[in-house]
């Protein structure tokens, strides 16, 4: 299996910018609704937890990563699960980091006394799940990079070119 992270070593200087501008994004999107990042417009009914930064710092840099291998390199890499199962990651550490109380589903389906006593205690669990499966599908889309790169020459892929015109 090759190693994932060299194909890291292969991308532009576009690439590395929307990943940057996506980790950005993703940690003010999780981080200002769910008031890890302090703000005027919304609140916490309970503190924020130690590792709620932490796992927001990791869920903005791997979502970042993977919404930056989507887009062009040299390499075109074919669309598959990878997305999917990211938005399932940031999700469950949106939901993580996230006040209990402050949730309205939870709310809905358990009340507060059932967001403290049962939601809360499962959100660090949600939170490494979110960071698993965010990790798990940057690690597809990095090693589907790096694995069997085929290069033609330019002047074998023009002979292909016009053979398929040909016909």
């Amino acid at each position: 299996m090759p190693n994932c992270f060299s194909a890291l070593f292969s991308w532009s200087a576009r690439r590395w910018v929307v990943a940057a501008i996506a980790a950005v994004a993703t940690y003010l999107v999780v981080g200002l609704p769910t008031a890890v990042i302090e703000n005027p417009v919304f609140g916490r009914s309970v503190e924020v937890t130690p590792w709620s930064v932490p796992v927001l710092v990791i869920t903005s840099v791997l979502s970042g990563l993977l919404v930056a291998s989507y887009f062009r390199n040299d390499v075109i890499t074919p669309e598959e699960k990878s997305i999917k199962i990211g938005g399932i990651g940031a999700v469950l550490s949106y939901l993580a980091v996230g006040c209990p109380v402050c949730n309205k589903l939870v709310l809905i389906a358990l009340g507060s006394t059932g967001a403290i006593k049962y939601f809360a205690p499962v959100q660090p669990f949600l939170a490494w799940l979110g960071v698993l499966l965010l990790a798990f599908a940057v690690q597809q889309r990095l090693a589907k990079e790096s694995s069997c790169q085929i290069r033609f020459p330019k002047e074998l892929n023009q002979d292909k070119s016009s053979e398929m015109e040909s016909r």
